[in-house]
């Protein structure tokens, strides 16, 4: 009897101890909770919170997270160790347990962290008509984040970067964030002739008397508040000055905006920002743009649009009845970048003035250095147009213009013509097949070889006697350069050709399209490697490469590595070993006798010693095609050779002295910078 009655008391012992290890402890609650906060499940977590917590308060959670863009949220905490002469809790002798708290996430605005403490209160719950004891987290809106315990809400504000500028070498400014003007009306300024007041507006600002009335019957206009109309980037030109002094409802004022001082003359170069389009916002980065941000189009704008357009800056707050804001995570505002160009303001202008409207397009180098002076494309567009406002009848006019302002020339490629014979003359006299004192017997304005059928090579003028290679360039002898180019042949062309870059891509910071030898990078056939000797034949290169190829006369027969950066390393060879000094004395001495005696004449200005070549080419699309239209060249340099300018001008068949006619122009350019 005495031996069950020590058994029984050992089982009522063990089901005591098993019940006081199936009690739930408060960290085993906390644990729970956590996770569920971790995994943003809100839901779940709210029936683990006391009973009088408002659940209005408590749903802020998943709204908060969301705008705040959380990711990467932590949250830990610690359980208390008992002292060492503390006994263990006993959970039935307490009513509650606070625990440390670590928060930390990262926000749209950079990381946020706070620590705190959490407390579990006990609660003793009857189920099944058995008490069972339960915690729950004492919840404040302390938890969300501490600054909104006693109140608060939590605000974000962006902070728009300034968009970076665009200046050349000598800090003439390209593309800048100045004064521009909001032209518009106040309805109370009207007079008695306010049909006539607004019609006059209306033709100045190239919009209708509807757009106005539209303007101004807007929800938000009152009579005498300034209603825009449209945003120019100055008030100098189109009699708007005096407009805004004799219109008296017509006003205006002033705000920040894109300006781009050479307009035209460097709008293919800079580009332009605009508003973004639908298709546009697809390809960029949703969380960088909306559709209300501007983005830069064409040109530097374009291709250097992450670097000007900065970082948003972006802070989080909670803000109180009359308290200053609480910053809790504030990532800085990243203003852009300033883009410095090689480019002289001075020379593209003047270039671009020299065009006079003509299709065309020319480059500028310093041949040393690499330093790229101009990039001109013309005829151009005004780039403020996009920004402030585009008429139809201005789009249809620049797309229907059979000149093509909205075409870049100078990234683009086209046959070099006779411009050209100085690289092959190069590549002849290094390989050895061309000996620059013999003499080529020519007769006539034709030749062909047997077996050519219809087709021959014609030249300018009859030769008095036999052309050598002085002459051949002065006079820019067709003839000459296809037979020098057959008893070449195609293998030492073609390897002297590569050796210039051509048929490889061009290294530049702007894109230009690569060079062409032929459409398959052979000249097997005779008659397309006799033109591609004198710049025909389905030889392409762009303006800039062009230029650069003739830095070989000043820069010990290297090709100078060309540039348009400032902060780019300057002076650097692209390609190397093209040209001895002898035979650079060769070609030199020609290109002046071009100027002086030969097709660029009109080039020979005084007091500089231009030396250059014209070039002439004919944009046939059949060998047989007459009456083709044909492009003018002329690639020249000072007698310092401190520049060397490409340029080449269309449709030259309808000018008096056909490549002579952009010879002077280059001529003159030289003329006004020198």
């Amino acid at each position: 009897m005495k031996r069950l009655l020590v058994v029984c008391m050992g089982l009522v012992a063990f089901l005591a101890a098993c019940q006081e290890d199936e009690q739930v402890k408060p960290e085993d609650r906390l644990q729970e909770y956590v996770d569920l906060w971790m995994a943003e499940d809100f839901e779940s977590m709210y029936p683990m919170v006391e009973k009088d917590v408002d659940k209005e308060e408590f749903d802020r959670y998943p709204k908060i997270y969301e705008d705040l863009e959380v990711t990467d949220l932590s949250v830990e905490y610690e359980v208390p160790e008992p002292a060492e002469d503390e006994e263990e809790v006993d959970l039935e002798e307490i009513e509650s347990m606070t625990f440390p708290l670590s928060v930390t996430m990262e926000t749209l605005a950079g990381p946020i962290s706070f620590d705190t403490e959490i407390e579990m209160v006990k609660t003793i719950e009857t189920v099944e008509g058995e008490e069972e004891m339960n915690w729950l987290v004492n919840w404040n809106p302390g938890f969300i984040f501490p600054e909104l315990e006693d109140g608060g809400e939590i605000g974000v504000n962006n902070v728009e970067p300034v968009r970076g500028e665009i200046y050349d070498r000598n800090r003439e400014a390209l593309a800048v964030n100045e004064s521009i003007y909001e032209l518009g009306v106040v309805q109370d300024w009207f007079t008695e002739n306010e049909e006539q007041e607004k019609e006059e507006i209306a033709e100045l600002l190239d919009i209708t008397v509807e757009d106005i009335d539209n303007a101004l019957s807007a929800d938000w206009v009152t009579a005498e508040v300034f209603v825009p109309l449209k945003v120019v980037p100055s008030i100098s030109e189109n009699g708007l000055e005096e407009a805004l002094q004799s219109i008296k409802p017509f006003t205006k004022q002033t705000t920040t905006g894109r300006i781009y001082p050479l307009d035209e003359a460097a709008a293919h170069l800079v580009g332009y920002i605009a508003p973004i389009t639908a298709d546009k916002l697809e390809e960029v980065d949703s969380d960088i743009y909306s559709e209300s941000d501007l983005i830069g189009y064409r040109g530097l704008e374009e291709l250097f649009e992450e670097e000007l357009r900065g970082e948003q800056g972006v802070q989080i707050y909670v803000s109180k009845e009359e308290q200053d804001p609480i910053v809790i995570a504030e990532k800085e505002v990243k203003d852009g970048e300033t883009i410095t160009l090689s480019i002289d303001a001075q020379v593209q202008e003047s270039i671009f003035e020299s065009l006079d409207g003509d299709a065309g397009t020319a480059a500028a180098i310093d041949p040393t250095t690499g330093e790229t002076l101009a990039l001109v494309s013309s005829p151009a567009f005004d780039p403020h147009a996009f920004l402030y406002g585009l008429s139809g009848d201005q789009w249809n006019e620049w797309q229907e213009d059979p000149k093509k302002p909205l075409l870049n020339r100078f990234s683009a490629t086209f046959a070099p013509g006779s411009s050209f014979k100085p690289i092959t003359s190069t590549i002849g006299l290094e390989n050895g097949s061309i000996d620059p004192n013999e003499g080529l017997t020519i007769e006539g304005l034709t030749w062909q070889k047997e077996g050519w059928g219809n087709y021959s090579v014609r030249r300018v003028s009859e030769s008095n006697g036999p052309v050598d290679l002085r002459d051949a360039l002065v006079r820019s002898d067709n003839i000459y350069f296809a037979k020098q180019a057959l008893e070449m042949g195609e293998d030492a062309f073609v390897s002297g050709l590569e050796a210039f870059g051509i048929g490889e891509d061009f290294p530049f910071t702007y894109p230009i399209q690569s060079s062409t030898i032929s459409s398959d990078g052979s000249l097997s056939e005779e008659v397309l490697l006799a033109d591609t000797s004198y710049g025909q034949g389905q030889i392409e290169m762009s303006a800039l490469q062009l230029a650069s190829s003739y830095s070989i006369l000043q820069n010990d027969g290297n090709i100078v590595q060309p540039t348009l950066l400032m902060d780019e390393e300057k002076g650097q060879t692209w390609k190397e070993g093209l040209l001895s000094s002898d035979n650079a004395d060769i070609i030199r001495d020609a290109l002046r006798a071009v100027v002086t005696d030969g097709t660029g004449g009109s080039a020979n200005v005084s007091g500089l010693g231009i030396s250059g070549k014209t070039g002439t080419a004919e944009l046939k699309k059949t060998l047989d095609e007459e009456g083709a239209a044909e492009n003018g060249w002329f690639v020249g340099y000072p007698e310092d050779g401190s520049l060397i300018i490409s340029m080449m001008v269309e449709n030259i068949e309808d000018k008096d002295h056909g490549s002579g006619y952009v010879a002077e122009k280059v001529g003159n350019v030289f003329s006004e910078i020198k």
